[in-house]
């Protein structure tokens, strides 16, 4: 693994240029080098780790990377540890609840979360984000008003954020990607993706989300079967990313989801992060 990001978080320049020619960042400057992956989290695990520059915006340091494995390459965001920020309600290690919200996603099958992993980079221990390449003039208010036929992904992001406790569900942290063509011609639906979960699995609730749409609606019965399997036990691969009384709170709230069989709702308007987007 090597990268320009070298012994200090600051070693890496905001923006930096690069010789790929298949698509190009608008956030960055740089271009993205996207090549077809079979298995991206075989690829996120086994690749070597190209820092491109940091994410601008970003409170904790947050690399743009290139993977690089078997002669491709795919871009992917990059959160190591030690770029973390102290904060008063979140102790270190907020890379890992990245991953173990990939995990509930799949484990719940909504997969509404680009695949993420726990691995070693250039700085050190961190997450690895596959890299959605998205419209990112687009965020949840614009996808939840255009696109209806979304709705029900929405509604799986949502009842992810529940289960998470997601403190920062900001608008765009909700990722379009358009609809495109596949190889032989036929039309791709549009997808939505959820990124930036360093701030969930808190023991105390503290659900702050800008999607409140489906308050007090029905929870779809094939999703709260899948809730239900977490009222016993909470899955070893994400029970041990938490600490004990964080993996009780989700048994707790999954007891909640299954008891109640609706979304929760926000009679107080407060429970949105800030900023909105």
């Amino acid at each position: 693994m090597h990268g320009d990001a070298g012994d200090e978080l600051d070693g890496c320049d905001d923006e930096t240029d690069d010789d790929g020619a298949d698509g190009e960042n608008d956030e960055t400057g740089v271009e993205l080098r996207i090549d077809d992956v079979d298995d991206p989290i075989e690829h996120l695990l086994r690749g070597e780790v190209d820092v491109e520059g940091r994410m601008p915006y970003s409170s904790n340091a947050t690399f743009l990377v290139h993977v690089v494995h078997d002669g491709r390459s795919h871009p992917a965001i990059y959160k190591p540890l030690r770029g973390e920020r102290p904060l008063w309600d979140f102790g270190p290690g907020l890379h890992r609840r990245e991953v173990a919200t990939y995990l509930m996603s799949e484990m719940l099958g909504l997969h509404v979360v680009p695949p993420t992993v726990l691995r070693d980079g250039p700085l050190g221990e961190g997450s690895v984000q596959w890299f959605v390449t998205g419209d990112y003039t687009e965020h949840y208010f614009t996808i939840y008003e255009a696109y209806p036929e979304l709705h029900d992904r929405l509604r799986e992001m949502a009842l992810l954020d529940v289960i998470c406790n997601n403190t920062d569900r900001k608008s765009g942290h909700c990722i379009l990607v358009p609809s495109t063509s596949s190889d032989d011609g036929a039309a791709l639906p549009p997808e939505v993706w959820g990124i930036d979960h360093g701030l969930c699995f808190s023991a105390d609730y503290k659900l702050r989300t800008v999607i409140w749409e489906f308050a007090d609606e029905p929870i779809p019965d094939d999703l709260l079967e899948r809730v239900n399997r977490l009222v016993e036990r909470v899955p070893l691969p994400i029970a041990a990313l938490l600490s004990d009384d964080e993996v009780e709170a989700i048994q707790q709230r999954a007891t909640w989801c299954v008891t109640h069989r609706a979304f929760p709702a926000d009679p107080s308007g407060r429970r949105y992060p800030w900023p909105l987007v």
